[in-house]
């Protein structure tokens, strides 16, 4: 059994992508840690601090010669993988450039790095899917921009929309996380590279140049003085993660209800054997909203663990740094999973129209209660009109009688308030808003 669902073999491919499983494994982050140290040693050799083979000779190096269970049994000595990891990576290189190796670094600019240059590449693939998920949806909007369906409000049938509309809402709430996305890889995307206690004492006066020299070597940005204990940029991804499967978490509660049986508007995509159940042959469980959902009920606590991680005490913390490894990779693995569900729901969703307009009759006319208190309000006046509906719908639902014969004896002719267009007309303005038509 493993610690963590997104590292079993029996869950994992459930609930995250093997492509961003290989963005946080083991041999990622060595040959990220690779990376950061022969940055490192480029930028010394280029200011005169380190012999100018020591780069290649590291480059030279590959995760495969360094014993990850050794470093990780060291690493439960140490606390940290870098003490392990730069003895095995110092046994590897010639002795007149092992001197050299790690000069100036600490323990948290390797891993710090090497995690960053890690999310870079996590970012690109949420990127793919989220673009996608979008256009999936935006795809949806317009294909049923005039689709009636029933809007609900606390769970009931309220006015009349168009599925088109609920589509674009939750395409409109995912663009939200996404327009975000630029913002979140400006902050992220830093090197660290501050020795000890933030200072780079060790190279002097050549420590920002240095600094300058490591990061340009690596497509990161900087800071005007070390982030070792200023954790804002890692909670504020975690945050952002979070944000993003919550708004994927809304399109699934919604498609969910839409999907049970009572409901059926919508279901989906299916495959043999797809939600199934061990025990009733006939179940088509909506699998892909289950990830998203669990992933959402699992994001809040992870993001909340960087939170309080950024009460890092003074140059360096007991503990909270070292939290901040069980939260963000694991965000990672969810919100991947996440967002491949809900491309799949995005491109893949059964649309039921007439089941849809079966729902919109299903109460006898309720729907249509404000248009037609609206049509009496000019004869009545507001409240007497209101008073007139709510008692009217009152009675539709003892008697299953149509409101539009209840209100009849009113005197006032209360068809239009029962036809559709007028909603449909309404919600399309909006879908063109969020998904206009290709040009």
């Amino acid at each position: 059994m493993t610690l963590s669902p997104l590292d079993s073999l029996l869950t994992a491919p459930l609930l995250t992508t093997t492509a961003m499983q290989s963005v946080f494994s083991d041999h990622a982050r060595l040959a990220a840690m690779l990376r950061v140290e022969a940055a490192l040693a480029r930028a010394e050799a280029a200011h005169g601090l380190a012999p100018p083979g020591l780069a290649p000779a590291i480059e030279a190096i590959t995760p495969a010669q360094l014993d990850a269970q050794a470093i990780g049994q060291a690493t439960a000595l140490s606390g940290v993988p870098t003490i392990a990891f730069v003895k095995a990576v110092q046994a590897l290189l010639p002795p007149d450039l092992e001197r050299a190796f790690h000069k100036g670094a600490t323990t948290q600019d390797i891993l710090d790095t090497a995690l960053i240059l890690q999310c870079r590449d996590a970012l690109a693939l949420l990127d793919a899917d989220l673009h996608a998920t979008i256009a999936g949806f935006n795809a949806m909007a317009r294909q049923h921009r005039t689709t009636p369906c029933v809007g609900r409000t606390y769970g009931q049938h309220a006015a009349p929309i168009t599925f088109g509309f609920k589509a674009a809402t939750w395409s409109a709430g995912i663009a939200d996380a996404a327009d975000r996305l630029p913002s979140i890889r400006k902050t992220l995307l830093v090197a660290s590279l501050a020795g000890p206690v933030g200072t780079l004492a060790a190279l002097r006066d050549k420590g920002p140049a240095i600094l300058a020299s490591f990061a340009e070597d690596l497509a990161l940005a900087t800071t005007p003085i070390a982030w070792h204990t200023r954790r804002a940029r890692i909670a504020d991804a975690g945050t952002w993660l979070a944000i993003l499967i919550g708004t994927l978490a809304k399109a699934a509660t919604d498609i969910a209800h839409l999907a049970s049986t009572e409901v059926a508007e919508v279901a989906e995509p299916y495959l043999p054997g797809r939600g199934g159940s061990s025990a009733m042959p006939h179940k088509r469980n909506p699998v892909s909203c289950t990830v998203i959902l669990a992933a959402h009920a699992a994001a809040p606590g992870l993001a909340a663990t960087l939170l309080t991680a950024m009460a890092a005490a003074h140059e360096r913390p007991a503990g909270l740094w070292h939290a901040e490894w069980h939260a963000l990779p694991a965000l990672f693995g969810l919100a991947a999973g996440a967002l491949h569900e809900a491309r799949t729901l995005a491109e893949g969703l059964e649309i039921d129209p007439a089941r849809m307009r079966a729902n919109i009759d299903l109460t006898n006319g309720l729907l249509f209660a404000d248009a037609a208190a609206a049509l009496l309000t000019p004869t009545l006046g507001r409240e007497a009109a209101h008073q007139a509906v709510e008692n009217a719908a009152a009675e539709v639902r003892r008697t299953g009688r149509p409101l539009l014969e209840i209100l009849a004896p009113q005197g006032i002719d209360l068809t239009p308030a029962f036809d559709l267009a007028p909603a449909i007309a309404a919600a399309a303005i909006w879908v063109d808003q969020v998904a206009p038509p290709p040009p």
